[in-house]
């Protein structure tokens, strides 16, 4: 570890997919780049040249995809979020990491093709969701409540009604 190094390290666990999941993640955002890929050697265990381990980074975060092997899956109980500034952001987060066999979920979540949960969240909901106004709030996370992508225009008319919860 250098100086540099930051002390916590998100650590992925893939089935032989972790390149491939690098250059995706890679490929979508654009302040990312893969730093690092750690190949086999004679030793084993895995087949020699094969990637052990890729060090990527999003955003200035560190990431480590591992091949570790068929024994561990993701579950939404671990998830990323991508807070986003407008809905054109959303929509291209969204399409972007539901592309080659992603799953869309509830309320702004998703599963990409390598089975990690994203949150493709607009911080407008963010905030609105978390008014001092209960009932503006309320309406906001109703409306959410409802949906699959996250339409902020759609939630932004529930929050602004003068409607009762």
């Amino acid at each position: 570890m250098t100086l540099s190094s930051p002390r916590i390290v998100t650590f992925l666990w893939f089935d032989g997919q972790a390149e491939a999941a690098a250059e995706f993640y890679t490929s979508i955002f654009k302040n990312s780049k893969i730093t690092d890929v750690l190949r086999y050697g004679e030793a084993g265990p895995g087949e020699p040249g094969s990637v052990l381990t890729v060090n990527f980074e999003i955003e200035a975060q560190e990431f480590v995809g591992l091949n570790g092997g068929p024994h561990y899956q993701f579950t939404p109980a671990v998830s990323f979020m991508v807070r986003c500034d407008s809905q054109e952001e959303v929509d291209y987060y969204w399409e972007k990491l539901l592309e080659g066999g992603g799953q869309p979920v509830q309320c702004g979540w998703l599963t990409d093709k390598f089975g990690v949960s994203w949150q493709v969240a607009p911080n407008a909901l963010l905030e609105m969701i978390s008014d001092s106004d209960p009932e503006k709030a309320n309406r906001a996370m109703q409306a959410m409540m409802q949906m699959v992508k996250i339409d902020i225009a759609g939630i932004k008319a529930a929050y602004e009604s003068s409607e009762k919860s």
